[in-house]
């Protein structure tokens, strides 16, 4: 199964952190199972880093790397994502969920999120529970 992982999960599991639930730890060791990430959530980093976001302490050129270096694979962003989550529900406010939102539906991909509101949108969306 294909998972990508929203932006907290993804930061949480490429540094190792105690807050990544066990769910996800386990899914992501599952030999069946592609780990991906978001161009998205790069730049969402990106952007949030510069702002002095406490909860976006990464450096996104770093954590790109070693995702690819850990074998991790990037959904690039393209206009069907872009389209598809201008469909959405106005559940969510934050462009980049949306966004992460309209690519798993596009991609057929699971989207994994301890996000309650994200996981109200009707597509492949797995919540995690926080730890």
């Amino acid at each position: 199964m294909k998972l990508l992982l929203d932006t907290h999960l993804l930061i949480w599991a490429a540094a190792g952190s105690e807050r990544l639930p066990v769910q996800v730890r386990e899914m992501l060791g599952e030999e069946q199972n592609e780990p991906l990430f978001s161009a998205a959530s790069i730049w969402e980093i990106a952007i949030k880093a510069s702002m002095g976001r406490a909860d976006f302490k990464v450096e996104p050129r770093l954590l790109r790397r070693g995702l690819l270096e850990g074998g991790w694979k990037e959904l690039a962003i393209a206009s069907d994502h872009a389209l598809a989550a201008g469909d959405l529900p106005p559940i969510h406010k934050d462009p980049f969920d949306r966004l992460l939102v309209a690519q798993a539906l596009v991609e057929g991909v699971v989207l994994l999120t301890a996000d309650p509101v994200v996981a109200r949108y009707p597509a492949p969306i797995r919540k995690v529970e926080k730890r």
